[in-house]
């Protein structure tokens, strides 16, 4: 599935602007790929809140739904999707003044990660300009998220506040297939094979004519 092309004029500082005056939904559309029910941040002041941010394109300016961080500025989204994707870029809406997130780090395919792992190295780490309308969008790097299952995001910083606060993230980019590939395994595994009947019968066999060989 195409979540829409690339569009927007790029800037020298790596990232484009989004056109207003037409409805992005169908490129934002990632949200929809995003295990819900699996979905977690860290640091969150109220549990399951970052379920609000990931949402229509359309709906991001609602001021109503938002997550914000507890005991410091720190937030880490830890975001599963139901298949394979390919992310091509990010928009995000944090809060305003000093609660608003001037830096996240990216990280593909490392599953519910915790802050100390959040502490390696970032696959992209991105420097975030003040954008409340949603209408700046950051390009990631397509060698490092053109196969991802597992996106974590990590807010390191903020304008100044005690706390973080993200109204909104929009994610641009393709879904490439489900996890066919497990299902296909796990049956395999539960169905019985030809060669598991026969290492049965040999075993009973061979005990049956030991049985009879004592006597």
């Amino acid at each position: 599935m195409s979540c829409g092309g690339d569009g927007g004029g790029g800037c020298c500082d790596g990232h484009s602007h989004v056109d207003a005056s037409t409805d992005q939904s169908s490129r934002y559309c990632l949200h929809q790929m995003i295990d819900t029910e699996n979905l977690q941040c860290l640091n969150e002041s109220t549990p399951g809140s970052c379920k609000l941010v990931f949402r229509p394109w359309s709906e991001r300016l609602s001021s109503d739904s938002f997550v914000e961080s507890d005991c410091d500025e720190e937030l880490l989204f830890n975001v599963p999707f139901t298949g394979v994707v390919r992310v091509k870029g990010i928009v995000l809406i944090g809060g305003e003044a000093e609660s608003r997130p001037t830096k996240i780090r990216l990280f593909r395919n490392r599953e519910f990660m915790t802050f100390d792992q959040a502490g390696a190295e970032a696959d992209q780490e991105i420097e975030l300009c003040p954008d409340p309308n949603g209408l700046i969008e950051y390009s990631l790097k397509p060698t490092k998220f053109g196969s991802v299952s597992h996106l974590s995001i990590h807010i390191s910083s903020n304008a100044g506040g005690e706390t973080s606060r993200v109204h909104y993230i929009g994610l641009r980019g393709d879904f490439i297939e489900p996890f066919r590939s497990k299902v296909v395994l796990a049956n395999y595994e539960i169905r019985p094979q030809a060669s598991d009947h026969q290492a049965g019968s040999d075993s009973i066999e061979s005990g049956f004519n030991q049985t009879a060989a004592s006597k």
